[in-house]
């Protein structure tokens, strides 16, 4: 039967979560009707993820495995698994069961009757995190609809079902550290939403912790609008706005003859200066990373073996090149 549906899954130390992934998501596959695989890419795991997939995969034909020599990071390994997976629908889905698999359904018969190319699942409900989390999240998403702009979902993940042409252009973007989530909406295909509740994790830690999604959303901001160079712009005016009143208010003291002590304004005014100039010098630094990363134009990551392959590749398989 040919694939007709992709669902690629990251996985990074998912070791005790792997036999609950299975159990409800073979079901819901294998009741759908059409042809599947399941792609899941394991992003340099140290806690026998690999090896249980592989087990799991004696009895399960469907399910393929795509190793990466060294963990890349979740984006980067969602871009392993697009460009391994060769359905005509792609669902991208995290094996923590916090999305639950129930949904994919529900999202490839929206696709098919609506005609759409695109469909998120939207957390209609996020009770199962944390207070932190929620409010972490709920900035991020702020955030990037005010930099990035209005089209980026204030509750959209990176559960979704995309088609075949999405894919594809997404495999043939140049771009060395995308922001899926942003990336998607950003294209302008036709799509729709599926609205679910957000369930616990089900077994280990979060992969993403605050160090993680400040670094995400700093790869959206900098992917995506000019707007920190823009706030390096007006903190620059601004200071010199300030500067000049200090210049100012210091003639008029001397001419009047006023005795004012000097060194507070000189102080204030060295440290403003100092910490302007550092801001903009790190956000410019940012966006020049980007471009030396760009100019190097090395994979985003290499491929150790794949199963779905009938040998093993004697080459690295990359990705992400200009």
């Amino acid at each position: 039967m040919p694939v007709t549906l992709s669902v690629v899954s990251p996985m990074y130390d998912e070791r005790e979560a792997l036999d609950h992934f299975a159990a409800r998501l073979r079901p819901v596959l294998d009741g759908l009707g059409v042809g599947y695989e399941v792609v899941a890419v394991d992003d340099g795991s140290t806690d026998g993820t690999v090896s249980r997939l592989l087990e799991l995969r004696a009895d399960w034909a469907q399910l393929r495995v795509v190793k990466l020599r060294r963990n890349v990071g979740h984006q980067a390994a969602l871009a392993a698994g697009l460009r391994a997976a060769s359905g005509a629908y792609v669902v991208s889905i995290d094996a923590d069961l916090q999305d639950p698999p129930e949904v994919i359904g529900e999202m490839l018969a929206k696709a098919r009757a609506e005609h759409l190319d695109v469909v998120y699942g939207v957390r209609g409900d996020r009770s199962a995190d944390t207070v932190f989390k929620r409010r972490t999240a709920g900035l991020f998403y702020w955030l990037m609809r005010r930099m990035a702009g209005p089209w980026v979902s204030s509750q959209a993940g990176d559960f979704r079902l995309m088609s075949r042409p999405v894919v594809d252009t997404l495999n043939d973007l140049p771009e060395q550290r995308p922001v899926y989530r942003l990336v998607v909406p950003s294209l302008g295909f036709a799509s729709g939403e599926v609205t679910y509740v957000r369930g616990e994790r089900v077994a280990g830690a979060t992969k993403y912790p605050l160090g993680k999604m400040v670094g995400l959303s700093l790869d959206g901001l900098t992917g995506f609008s000019a707007a920190p160079l823009r706030v390096a712009t007006w903190l620059g005016m601004v200071t010199f706005v300030v500067c000049l009143s200090l210049i100012v208010s210091g003639l008029a003291a001397w001419g009047f003859g006023f005795t004012v002590p000097g060194w507070t304004s000189l102080y204030v005014a060295i440290l403003l200066l100092g910490a302007v100039q550092l801001v903009c010098l790190g956000m410019l630094g940012e966006y020049v990373g980007r471009i030396y990363a760009a100019t190097q134009n090395r994979p985003r990551f290499l491929v150790a073996f794949d199963t779905g392959d009938e040998a093993p590749a004697s080459r690295p398989v990359t990705s992400g090149r200009a």
